[in-house]
């Protein structure tokens, strides 16, 4: 693990950033498994967009938090975005939250830097967000039953499969899988 690296939300006026960041992973041979976006459709968005994106996000915001990790010189190498979902309420994909909770959305870290530890940085960061910041009770997420490179990741960092899946949008047959994450209570 790289110490140089920092882990931190971003700021509303960062949405530059966030617009490379998305673009380089919309560019990643596995992005159509990862994302619900296209590289082609996002880079013809206006700044209006990436701005409004930025500020949705931003350090301070309580519906949701992007956490970034800059490397030296002040790229971004990888990130993850945090969504609340109320109990009751539909969330992401169409599936019901049955608890208050985070949904982690946007996982993506360069391919130079895999392995050496940022993404368990950037998850932990997110977590910590979620129970501290947000009081959220647990985290899920949704991947794609194809892509096995994300899912065992999830599971070494301690989601678990709940068997709960939902069609994954625009891949005709296939399935998104839940994965949770409870939230650690002190005694």
């Amino acid at each position: 693990m790289n110490p140089e690296y920092v882990i931190r939300s971003i700021g509303s006026d960062e949405w530059p950033a966030v617009k490379e960041l998305a673009l380089a992973a919309l560019s990643d041979p596995v992005a159509h498994l990862a994302f619900l976006d296209t590289y082609e459709v996002a880079v013809g968005r206006p700044d209006s967009f990436w701005q409004e994106r930025a500020a949705g996000a931003a350090e301070g915001v309580r519906e949701r938090q992007q956490i970034v990790a800059e490397g030296p010189g002040g790229r971004w190498v990888g990130c993850v975005v945090v969504l609340v979902e109320e109990a009751g309420a539909v969330g992401a994909l169409g599936a019901v939250s049955h608890v208050r909770q985070g949904h982690l959305v946007g996982v993506f870290v360069r391919p130079e830097v895999r392995g050496s530890g940022l993404t368990e940085r950037l998850f932990s960061s997110a977590l910590r967000w979620a129970w501290e910041d947000a009081g959220l009770e647990r985290a899920r997420l949704f991947v794609h039953e194809g892509n096995g490179r994300a899912q065992a990741f999830y599971r070494k960092f301690g989601f678990v499969p709940t068997g709960e899946s939902v069609p994954a949008p625009g891949d005709s047959g296939a399935r998104e899988l839940e994965f949770v994450y409870e939230r650690p209570w002190a005694p």
